[in-house]
């Protein structure tokens, strides 16, 4: 079941508030994930997701709160996923989901991030690292 609003550290009714470009850092070991995350919070951008894009570049990412499975439904290439709790810390990792698959339900997910195929294996992101985000670069 999703943690509720309380759980979270949120008032009831509150969204989590996103820049729109993230730069994702995995705080455990101090290793940046990904420099530049777009967030997908509204309905439709977490219904295009990464729909329609012929690649994901090394350093990109897709947030997408919330969100606790992905499909890749439509793609062109393959992507890591990230399942993240409402405390921030990865759930599971799934490596290399290829195009026209559907990813678990994993109810202790929040959100996820969608990643280049072979990031959370170069970045070393495992299950029970806590990751950090602050506001990208322009």
């Amino acid at each position: 079941m999703r943690p509720s609003a309380e759980e979270d550290g949120r008032p009831v009714g509150e969204r989590r508030q996103w820049p729109a470009v993230v730069c994702l850092t995995d705080a455990t070991r101090g290793v940046v994930v990904a420099q530049r995350v777009k967030v997908a919070s509204s309905f439709l951008q977490r219904l295009r997701g990464l729909m329609g894009r012929s690649t994901l570049d090394p350093g990109e990412g897709l947030l997408i709160d919330p969100c606790s499975s992905v499909h890749t439904f439509f793609m062109r290439f393959p992507i890591d996923v990230l399942y993240i709790g409402a405390d921030h810390v990865v759930r599971r990792v799934d490596h290399g989901m290829r195009p026209w698959r559907i990813g678990p339900l994993f109810t202790g997910a929040v959100y996820v991030v969608e990643l280049p195929a072979g990031t959370a294996r170069e970045t070393g992101v495992v299950a029970g690292a806590r990751l950090s985000w602050q506001p990208a670069e322009n």
